[in-house]
């Protein structure tokens, strides 16, 4: 028989390879296509097809040898001599002094050095037995023995035509021969021997055993990522091996393999390797994949056991093909995505799919091409289209990166955290914490990768629009988040709307406001839609209309939106529908608990009352028990929540954003900020106007979560705190900038809670604020100011509500008064005109009401305490009764602590101001309801029906009623000497007596609240009080019937001073000017009226004086 020529021997190996293997002990298949007819990369398939493609220009297991020169040429000279020193055969005598000057004997040196280095052609192919493990001279326990090629290579010839064709002959018969055999013939392979040499290539690669012995092992730690058992994961688990031992090989011929023919053969190597594992996972070797089966290397990944450069090369060998660079990677990601779905934050096996999808993102190809990125936006589930209402939910469930945002503490999201971790209600403190921390610290893990991911597809043009597109998506899908009363089920999570917080925050922190194109969002172009908000000063129509204007302007042009720009915006959006919703609800649970905790207690003390009750008792123990659970639930739920909300570096991070909008919003209405003055100009700037209404709330609202929950932020984070201040002083003392009052009450909020009467944390904050140069010059006038506009708001609890808001600036005050500067400042106020007017006139109104309230809650109580303590009236009260008794009872005590807190500071302001300021308390318009105001309170401590506010447990309710006498009875000895006071006191014939002053003076003795000098002042007042009404009794006249047009038409009294109205109505002065103090309209039409548009009555006037001399004269 004649030998075969290499071509013949190469026909007849792919014919075998093409066969059915049906009959094969494995019972696998085999494709019949060759790698050249395969759907892979161009580079791909041209290693595939070099067995059936020789080139007729190469001559076999030829060396380029100008690349193989240009190489050696590179390597440091003195690492080649000490490479050469090393080596048996080279000649002792060769002068290695590196001062030598020779050059013939330089070069002829560094030729030898290239030849000791260069590998033969035996070392070359043992090298290459090594790697794969195979033979095909003689057969071997330590290798797989190659019949196909040991017959082609039997001739004289080789049966290859290069090291490229070899490798590939190599890979495709150990893989036919794995996927027709029913076990790995790998794994029963003998490790190799450590001594020996093979005598021939093709032989068993003994050589080098030290380094083969220890043979890679793909570890698959992670018990939730095993690969499947099947063909196709040996032939990956063989290939990537094979991967690996070519680093083995580079360390074993640390020289050699440096230089063509062994580094051709390593490179040849890895990447016939790569090509190979590309068609294993299209299953091109075996059966074709449905790309929706996850991919045989996502376990690999998972696990984290590639070989270092596998899978950047099998990204940059594919991606020339699109097709095939699918085929490959889109069952990955996928697989990617289907994992993180079910994984949490309760073990730490959610970092792998993020991980690996970063990983994979970063792979750059040639020209900065990222090729996954570009992938993953055209899948199918990149941002898949709304189908229902539920978008928000939708896109988290469905969007290819919805579930990666999607991992969460809270226990609305996910209940694997709170059932694994928060299952005991009762935990220690320090568990609680510890949970916290490696909690935040998985949170602070998942963001920043998440991040890395989305900066990584914004980098990349081909991807950046795509991106924008899903975060504008995330915003758009879940604008029902801000609403009070959202449902849920419709939107995103809460812990998807912190990561995408987080992200943006990020992306955003570069951002200089220079940048940003304070028209974007009015642009017709703007990816955030604000039409339907509410704004700032004007209305939507307003704002319409001058977008309307600035089109037709044509020196106006909307310019193309920029990417900080962009980013801001879209950062400052996502705050509004995730952490500001998300602490508003965190707060709405605490009182939900409270209110639990209540009302179990409750139930629970009045249970001696049902529980004889068959009926009654049945229903009251389910609910305590159904009241219970739910409190245990919330409990669990806050105990997440917790590990979220009060995260810092989230805190840190919405703080220093919102630093970024108090300047932004500053720019907008100072034109030379970061210099401020004050007033602002009376007309508000569009730009600012036509903002939403929330951009401020949202701000005052975190800054006041922040100050009350976590203060130590605020001081420790805020860098700039002067600009906070300046926002705060600028937009209190420009009220007039926002339409809704709410707002301006909101940063007056923040300036109360900032106070460290109220929070003690935050006092370098707080003097920061109040000693701003601003400050000094504005807030107590503005602060006067709002207090009396404020009396009308426009909404439905404008009365309730007032009392709140002028409460928070009341303990301002307070602090204003202890600071030498704002005191001289508030006295110059007082006694500059009828502002400090309109507001003792509130004050005294707001005082009025609040004791009215306070002491008839307290007689109210009295009276059910008493009730309740006669058992035997108490027990002639039928159930229903004494339910109804207990639930008035207790909402008389919520009333009583509320106004009681309200009234108290507002006499103690009454107590501090006329202690140095007197003359505008005592103006006509004021001085009387002033006096009667006092005489009346004081009756109510000191009269015969005192002993009815007697209660039990007076802390409980805050009432301190030798303080309130205390307080009541200096405010007199501050204006009592002033005249025009005692004659106001002797006005009031409704509630003075003497016998009232008589008792007041007998219990400030009795209870030592006074000195004797003050006591003895006290008395001096009444015996001035008491002259003054005899000799206004001796100066009274009774002027009998008075005629009407001399009478005012609203209290129907002698007019001493009349005006005329512009409507022509004609009033008493003292009483209109009353009337103005409280509202500036007309009492008749309410039209509007200020004191400035009244005439005086001159005739009238004179008619009425001759009226009264005539009548006294008679």
């Amino acid at each position: 028989m004649s030998e075969l020529t290499p071509d013949e021997m190469r026909r007849r190996r792919l014919a075998r390879l093409g066969a059915s293997p049906a009959s094969s002990p494995g019972g696998g298949s085999v494709s019949p296509q060759t790698p050249a007819s395969l759907g892979a990369s161009p580079s791909l398939r041209t290693q595939a097809a070099s067995s059936t493609q020789p080139s007729p220009s190469e001559t076999p297991m030829s060396v380029d040898q100008s690349a193989s020169e240009t190489s050696n040429m590179e390597t440091d000279d003195s690492s080649c001599e000490k490479s050469a020193q090393s080596q048996v055969d080279v000649d002792s005598g060769i002068e290695t002094n590196m001062e030598v000057d020779d050059e013939p004997r330089a070069e002829t040196k560094r030729k030898r050095d290239i030849s000791v280095s260069e590998a033969s052609e035996e070392q070359t192919i043992a090298a290459i037995c090594r790697l794969f493990i195979v033979s095909w001279k003689e057969r071997s326990e330590e290798t797989l023995y190659l019949p196909d090629l040991a017959e082609s290579c039997s001739g004289s010839e080789n049966g290859y035509e290069d090291y490229q064709d070899l490798i590939s002959q190599i890979l495709m018969e150990v893989l036919t021969v794995m996927s027709q055999q029913s076990k790995n013939p790998m794994l029963s392979l003998k490790p190799p021997k450590l001594a020996g040499s093979p005598s021939k290539y093709g032989a068993s690669p003994g050589a080098g055993a030290m380094l083969l012995h220890e043979r890679p092992t793909r570890d698959f730690p992670r018990l939730k990522f095993q690969p499947e058992d099947s063909k196709e994961v040996e032939m990956l688990k063989y290939l990537l091996d094979c991967f690996d031992r070519c680093l083995n090989e580079e360390r074993l011929s640390s020289k050699r393999s440096r230089v063509p023919p062994l580094s051709t053969a390593i490179e040849e190597t890895r990447t016939q390797c790569v090509n190979m594992a590309a068609l294993v996972l299209q299953g091109v070797l075996t059966h074709p994949r449905s790309p929706a089966r996850p991919s045989l290397l996502l376990p690999f990944l998972l696990n984290h056991n590639l070989p270092a450069g596998f899978l950047e090369m099998l990204v940059k060998q594919t991606s020339g093909c699109q097709r095939s660079f699918k085929q490959v990677f889109a069952p990955i990601l996928q697989g990617l995505y289907n994992t993180i779905k079910r994984l949490s934050f309760d073990e730490d096996d959610y970092r792998q799919p993020i991980l690996v999808l970063r990983q994979l993102c970063d792979i750059q190809t040639f020209g900065k091409q990222k090729p996954v990125c570009s992938l993953i936006i055209q899948l199918d589930n990149w941002l898949p289209a709304g189908m229902t209402e539920a978008e928000g939910m939708e896109l988290q469930k469905l969007a290819f990166l919805g579930p990666f945002f999607a991992l969460s503490v809270f226990a609305e999201d996910n209940t694997q955290v709170v059932e694994k971790l928060f299952a005991n209600k009762e935990m220690p403190p320090d568990s609680i914490r510890l949970v916290h921390q490696r909690l935040r610290s998985e949170m602070d893990f998942a963001r920043n990768e998440l991040f890395e991911i989305v900066h990584t597809f914004l980098r990349n043009v081909d991807t950046r629009d795509s991106c924008l597109n899903f975060i504008t998506a995330v915003i758009q899908r879940n604008l029902k988040r801000a609403q009070i009363q959202a449902d849920e089920r419709l939107l995103c999570g809460e812990g998807l709307m912190l990561n995408f917080l987080t992200v943006l925050q990020k992306l955003s922190r570069p951002i200089k406001l220079e940048k940003v194109d304070p028209f974007y969002l009015f642009s017709p172009n703007a990816r955030v839609n604000i039409s339907e908000e509410a704004r700032l000063k004007c209305t939507t129509q307003d704002s319409t209309q001058w977008i309307e204007e600035l089109n037709k302007d044509t020196s106006h042009i909307w310019q193309d939106a920029k990417f900080p720009t962009e980013c801001y915006f879209l950062t400052l959006h996502s705050h509004h529908l995730s952490i500001l919703p998300i602490t508003r609800k965190y707060q709405r649970r605490l009182r939900a608990m409270r209110d639990l905790t209540r009302m179990i207690e409750e139930l629970e003390n009045h249970e001696p009352q049902w529980k004889h009750l068959p009926t009654v008792a049945s229903r009251n123990r389910e609910l305590l028990k159904r009241w219970k659970s739910q409190e245990r639930r919330l409990q669990r739920g806050k105990m997440c929540a917790d590990a979220a909300v009060f995260q810092e570096s989230l805190l840190v991070g919405t703080l220093q954003f919102f630093e970024t909008l108090v300047q932004y919003l500053l720019r907008l209405v100072c034109p030379s900020y970061p210099r401020i003055s004050l007033p602002l100009p009376q007309e508000v700037p569009m730009l600012f106007a036509a903002l939403p209404e929330y951009y401020v709330e949202d701000l005052a609202d975190f800054f006041l979560f922040v100050i009350q929950y976590t203060p130590h932020i605020l001081e420790t984070s805020l860098t700039h705190i002067k600009d906070l201040a300046d926002f705060l002083i600028v937009f209190i003392s420009s009220s007039h900038y926002i339409k809704n009052p709410y707002l301006v009450a909101k940063l007056i909020e923040v300036m109360f809670v900032l106070n460290p009467n109220v929070q003690p944390r935050t006092e370098k904050t707080s003097d920061m604020v109040l000693n701003n140069s601003l400050a000094l010059d504005n807030l107590s006038p503005a602060l006067m100011k709002f207090y009396t506009d404020v009396e009308s708001t426009g909404a439905s609890s404008e009365f309730y509500d007032k009392f709140s808001i002028r409460y928070h600036i009341s303990i301002i005050f307070k602090t204003l008064w202890e600071n030498p500067a704002h005191k001289g400042k508030l006295i110059e106020e007082a006694n500059s005109g009828k502002q400090f007017v309109r507001f003792v006139n509130m004050l005294m109104n707001d005082t009025t009401f609040l004791l009215d309230e306070s002491l008839d809650t307290l007689k109210s109580i009295h009276e059910a305490q008493e009730l309740m303590e006669n058992k035997a009236e108490w027990g002639k009260l039928s159930r229903e009764q004494q339910q109804s008794k207990q639930r008035q009872l207790a909402q008389d005590e919520r009333q009583c602590r509320s106004y009681l807190t309200l009234g108290s500071e507002t006499v103690e302001m009454f107590y501090y101001l006329t202690r140095q300021i007197q003359m505008p308390f005592l103006v006509p318009e004021l001085a009387d309801r002033l006096a009667a105001m006092l005489n009346f309170n004081l009756q109510q401590l000191c009269g015969p029906k005192c002993k009815e506010l007697k209660v039990k447990n007076p802390d409980k309710y805050g009432w301190e009623p030798k303080k309130l006498l205390d307080r009541l009875t200096s405010i007199y000895l501050h204006l009592n000497n002033c005249d025009a006071f005692a004659q106001a006191i002797a006005n009031d014939e409704r509630s003075y007596r003497k016998e009232l002053f008589d008792d007041a003076v007998a219990r400030l003795k009795k209870a030592c609240i006074k000195t004797h000098t003050e006591i003895a002042q006290f008395q001096q007042l009444q015996s001035k009080v008491e002259k003054l009404l005899v000799e206004k009794h001796k100066e009274e006249t009774d002027f009998g019937d008075i005629p009407d047009d001399f009478r005012d038409p609203l209290m129907d009294t002698l007019m001493t001073d009349p005006v005329i109205l512009p409507s022509g109505t004609v009033m008493d002065r003292p009483i209109i000017q009353r009337h103005l103090l409280n509202s500036s309209t007309d009492p008749f039409n309410r039209q509007h009226l200020t004191e400035e548009m009244l005439i005086p009555a001159t005739d009238l006037k004179k008619r009425i004086e001759q009226w009264k001399r005539e009548k006294t004269k008679k």
